[in-house]
């Protein structure tokens, strides 16, 4: 069986509204990053793909299996929404163990499945500690400990580090890196760094239309030599602002250090530089700005 994920001319109508338009590409196994602006049809993509909402049209198999066959497809994925919430009153291995009943686990397995998934989530001290009263990070890891519950070939994962700290969004993407050694892992964020520090492959979606996929270092070819750096003074600054897309500001007293995008040398001291997977991605969305 393929362990990759297929999608063919999908498209998505609520209404007269268009969330998808005609979107093809394959999504293999590791750590797959779907970027976009909130609005692009990122969470529409990964609701088809969990079996919540159906295509209006296209083909889309998970794993060789057609995502018609909600049973086999909802056997092989874990998901992991946006707005993921649990019983708040119950302690962590009681809802663990609930969910697992749910997902019709038998008792012999739950007792042994659980226990080794809080560990993979760091979770393990924890057992008794009330849903209510964990972290916003540690919520999210319990997240992905019931989303793999019936250890599945899929994990899919909707803007998993939005509102966290800096170091619990590292220790998230850290944790996401491990799962997918053994699966695929699809995560959507509009967070340009999650990608960066997570994906080698990534796909880009703007008001429903599929803007690129492939890898990041084809990404960032994208941009090569359309990004510049500068000092410039403050009163420049505001110039520039106007002109140009700025992809990255650092201010020194008087003056300022700036990243931009442009197609040729925007000024006498501008500097071309490598991109980075944030400048590739703003060149590309915002087309020739500052040509």
């Amino acid at each position: 069986m393929s362990t990759e994920i297929v999608l063919e001319q999908v498209n998505k109508y609520y209404g007269k509204k268009q969330a998808l338009k005609n979107v093809t590409m394959t999504i293999p196994k590791g750590m797959f990053g779907l970027l976009g602006r909130n609005g692009a049809g990122k969470t529409t993509l990964m609701k088809i793909l969990a079996t919540l909402h159906k295509a209006t049209d296209g083909k889309v198999t998970i794993c060789g299996v057609d995502v018609k066959e909600c049973s086999k497809i909802r056997s092989m994925t874990g998901y992991l929404p946006q707005d993921f919430s649990m019983y708040g009153n119950m302690r962590v291995y009681e809802a663990m163990d609930y969910l697992g009943t749910l997902s019709g686990l038998r008792k012999e397995e739950r007792k042994k499945r659980i226990p080794e998934l809080l560990e993979k989530v760091n979770l393990q001290n924890n057992y008794k500690t009330k849903v209510r009263a964990m972290s916003g990070g540690m919520r999210r890891r319990l997240g992905i400990a019931q989303a793999l519950l019936n250890n599945p070939k899929v994990l899919i994962v909707d803007e998993p580090t939005a509102g966290l700290d800096p170091e619990e969004r590292v220790r998230f993407r850290n944790l996401l890196c491990e799962i997918a050694e053994e699966r695929i892992v699809l995560l959507s964020t509009h967070i340009v760094g999650d990608i960066e520090a997570t994906c080698e492959n990534i796909a880009i979606l703007d008001e429903g239309s599929l803007r690129f996929t492939g890898t990041v270092e084809e990404l960032l070819e994208i941009a090569e030599g359309k990004i510049y750096t500068a000092e410039v003074s403050k009163m420049e600054l505001e110039k520039i602002k106007k002109e140009y897309i700025i992809t990255g500001m650092l201010t020194k007293g008087s003056k300022a250090e700036v990243r931009l995008v442009a197609e040729e040398i925007p000024f006498e001291n501008a500097v071309c530089c490598e991109p980075n997977v944030e400048d590739a991605y703003l060149y590309l969305m915002n087309g020739k700005a500052g040509a």
